[in-house]
């Protein structure tokens, strides 16, 4: 396996910064890989590397406020942001990919920006898969809360108002203490821009679901307190995929890539890419 990295301009004039993971043979087919909210793509690269075995390219980004990317940590300007920027590295995968098949994954709020994404760009995916997509949350406030983040957003919006517990990551204590103490990822509150963009965009996806029709499978643990399993639920019933599946796994928490059972849901996940090539 090769590994490569660079930088490329994303929306804003942002500087994002990307990786490459390449198999030690003619790639088959490439996954594009969307992280989700505070973390960053370096903490796939075991994914990738599971991946890069089964001859797949793999391609992701620090979104922007991200990892190595420019941008404040906890805060977005604007959700279609992230959409943008994955859209130009998109075009720079499949340019260096040319012909080969694509399929999106994309995890917590990475699977919402891939969710959305899927509304503009679904011809260009042979299939996608998400990971715990933050589609509802138990999180998500009340009516009243939300209209004062709002608020909140347009006068104040890198104010923190949301933070993430760690505990809730994984039933793993190495990959909780690994996410605690990793400085590339942000351990601070969401600012009132970032939580009202999230919240904007799960309710565009809620309200428009039906419009994605592409091969689609929905991964999420039970036991998930960041993204609600109602929210993955919601999905697989309101897109119109005809080829779509959901697997729920009792007792996993959110980032089921890292849980114990780990090497089940990856070879769910690989089966699932299989057979959509």
């Amino acid at each position: 396996m090769q590994h490569q990295e660079g930088t490329l301009e994303g929306a804003a004039g942002h500087s994002v910064y990307y990786q490459y993971w390449l198999p030690g043979q003619e790639a088959r087919a490439v996954i594009l890989l969307a992280h989700g909210a505070g973390e960053h793509s370096g903490r796939y690269a075991a994914v990738a590397e599971q991946f890069c075995a089964n001859a797949y390219a793999v391609a992701a980004l620090d979104h922007i406020g991200h990892g190595r990317s420019d941008g404040d940590y906890g805060h977005m300007a604007s959700f279609d942001d992230h959409l943008e920027t994955l859209e130009r590295f998109r075009q720079q995968v499949a340019a260096r990919f040319p012909g080969l098949p694509m399929i999106l994954i994309g995890h917590s709020m990475g699977g919402l920006i891939s969710s959305c994404f899927l509304l503009r760009h679904q011809q260009q995916f042979a299939g996608c898969a998400l990971s715990g997509p933050a589609i509802k949350s138990d999180l998500e406030p009340g009516f009243l809360q939300l209209a004062l983040i709002r608020l909140l957003s347009r006068i104040a919006p890198r104010l923190g108002v949301l933070q993430l517990d760690a505990t809730g990551v994984s039933r793993d204590p190495a990959v909780v203490k690994a996410y605690v103490e990793d400085p590339l990822v942000n351990h601070g509150k969401m600012s009132a821009g970032f939580v009202a963009g999230l919240f904007t965009a799960m309710n565009e996806i809620q309200q428009r679901a039906g419009e994605i029709s592409l091969p689609l499978l929905i991964m999420h643990g039970e036991q998930d307190s960041m993204a609600s399993p109602a929210g993955a639920e919601f999905l697989f019933d309101a897109v119109s995929s005809a080829d779509k599946q959901l697997k729920l796994y009792p007792h996993l928490y959110h980032e089921i890539l890292n849980e114990p059972e780990r090497e089940q849901v990856m070879a769910d996940l690989l089966a699932w890419c299989e057979q959509r090539l």
